[in-house]
């Protein structure tokens, strides 16, 4: 998978990242809904990968992800923020994941 982040994605996430100790993670989240065929997409900040974890590229930003969860998704999408709106967004060239794909900062110290 490889995600390109807009300008108004990177302004958003950069300063959560600038400490250098905190990853970020894309997450198919499936707490709550049961099955992980429903399972929903999220960003999440976190201190350290799983044994479960790869490291993806993205532009700018790598990123963690399951790797068997990426059936769900395709090879290429883009990630924007609304500022309006206060929400991120999750799309493909053919299709449209989420306009209110979640950012979990829990935790962080940002």
């Amino acid at each position: 998978m490889h995600i390109i982040f807009s300008k108004a994605a990177i302004d958003r996430i950069t300063p959560y990242l600038d400490n250098r100790e905190l990853k970020l993670k894309f997450l198919h989240d499936t707490e709550g809904c049961g099955c992980v065929v429903s399972g929903v997409p999220a960003l999440q900040l976190i201190h350290e990968p799983t044994v479960d974890d790869r490291l993806g590229q993205g532009e700018p930003f790598a990123y963690y992800y399951e790797p068997r969860h990426e059936i769900y998704y395709e090879p290429q999408m883009k990630i924007d923020y609304n500022a309006e709106t206060g929400s991120f967004s999750l799309k493909s060239d053919s299709q449209i994941y989420t306009h209110h794909l979640r950012f979990l900062t829990k935790g962080s110290a940002a």
